[in-house]
């Protein structure tokens, strides 16, 4: 029987997302959090392949705004619930969903495309590349104090409801975007994934806890979300705090809520998730050498439409520069590109060119290289970006960099 690709029906989805859970290992999510994807799923960019009756493939997308460097926010599809049954590995099922995926988004007019990968070696070869990392941190508090800058101590401290916090930490978050690549600008109904609390998030903890700082007026300029697992030795407590999230507008109120954290009762152990790569954190702490900073790919891109994305972004120095793209998966993006910028940023153009190639790379590269965290210069070292003009390398990985990392702080 010949497999049926085809998207999804509301009817269908509890089908489609028993499917994915098996391809995943088959351990069920919580009540609360399949209500919760089932509200953002959205049907129309939903794929199921279906063997008869059983689903035996499936991707889907979301439709993000992402942040890019220069302070834009572009839109992108945040590719999700991509899994193949057991039964129908190797026949093609994954190529075809991605193919008919990618010509929806081109199709849609989003430039660019997102990921976070269970293997990025699979979607390296849909053109994808690895375009953010983040850090897991553990720190040990009886060794590690906080050197905190000035009106650290001026920032008032609220413990709050998670949920009755909402509005004030969404209003924290939205403010950040623009000024970190990466950052999706939350829809609505994202805003609730950050207080999915299910037991078996918890790691043996407490329910999820909220801390907000003020300023002055009472504003609220950021907030923290934890938890507390308490443990005990013979020789007493010997607890950690588990951060989830911890945003803020300004130093002041940033490093309050860190020792805020550091401090808390009968803890002495501090692990915080998805932190970026260069988290002021590192800078705060008296002895960086005292803390266990583990990296991990994070954001994986894909450039879909050429012109428009590196048009939408922003550059931080100015280039002129002839890209020879390869792009199998996507032939449109393949050719000569001439990508121009001042040296302010402005001026942005990138098109069709017949001028002799000055750099050499792959769509994936690209994508690496797309939200600045990834320079060019690094890739090339790794011969994965051939210099064809002497110092266009130079020249274009200046331009690309950013001045922050990208960071991606939550998952999809």
């Amino acid at each position: 029987m010949a497999l049926d690709t085809r998207v999804l029906q509301a009817d269908e989805w509890d089908v489609w997302y028993d499917h994915l859970e098996l391809a995943f290992g088959g351990v069920p999510e919580s009540p609360e959090e399949r209500t919760l994807y089932r509200s953002l799923t959205e049907l129309v960019r939903s794929l199921g392949v279906w063997d008869g009756g059983t689903c035996v493939g499936s991707a889907g997308a979301f439709s993000f705004r992402l942040s890019v460097p220069g302070g834009a926010v572009v839109p992108a599809a945040g590719v999700t619930m991509v899994g193949v049954a057991p039964t129908h590995r190797r026949r093609g099922v994954l190529t075809s969903m991605m193919r008919r995926q990618l010509d929806d988004v081109r199709a849609a007019g989003e430039p660019v495309a997102v990921l976070t990968a269970s293997e990025p070696e699979i979607y390296g070869r849909f053109g994808y590349g690895t375009a953010s990392y983040d850090l897991v941190v553990d720190i040990d508090t009886t060794r590690v104090r906080l050197d905190v800058p000035p009106g650290t101590d001026a920032v008032r401290l609220r413990l709050v409801d998670p949920l009755k916090a909402l509005d004030d930490c969404e209003r924290v978050y939205a403010a950040l975007v623009a000024g970190r690549p990466g950052m999706p600008a939350r829809q609505p109904g994202w805003e609730r994934q950050g207080l999915l609390d299910p037991e078996s998030h918890r790691e043996g903890a407490s329910p999820l806890k909220c801390v907000v700082a003020e300023d002055a007026d009472g504003v609220v300029v950021g907030y923290a979300r934890y938890r507390v697992r308490p443990d005990w030795e013979p020789s007493g407590s010997d607890g950690k705090v588990l951060v989830g999230e911890v945003d803020a507008v300004d130093p002041a109120a940033y490093a309050a809520l860190w020792r805020y954290l550091f401090e808390i009762d009968l803890t002495w152990h501090v692990r915080a998730y998805r932190r970026p790569v260069d988290d002021p954190l590192l800078h705060l702490v008296n002895d960086v050498r005292r803390i266990r900073a583990r990296q991990r790919d994070a954001l994986h891109l894909r450039v879909v439409d050429l012109p428009g994305a590196l048009e939408a972004r922003g550059y931080g120095a100015a280039v002129d520069v002839v890209l020879e793209v390869e792009d199998a998966f996507c032939p449109w993006n393949a050719g000569r590109w001439r990508l121009t910028a001042g040296a302010d940023g402005s001026g942005v153009r990138c098109e069709r060119s017949e001028d002799a190639a000055e750099l050499a790379l792959s769509a994936r590269e690209l994508g690496s290289a797309y939200l600045g965290g990834v320079t060019l210069a690094s890739l090339a070292g790794a011969g994965r970006v051939r210099e064809l003009r002497a110092g266009a390398l130079r020249e274009a990985s200046r331009a690309f960099a950013g001045d922050v990392a990208p960071w991606l702080p939550h998952g999809f």
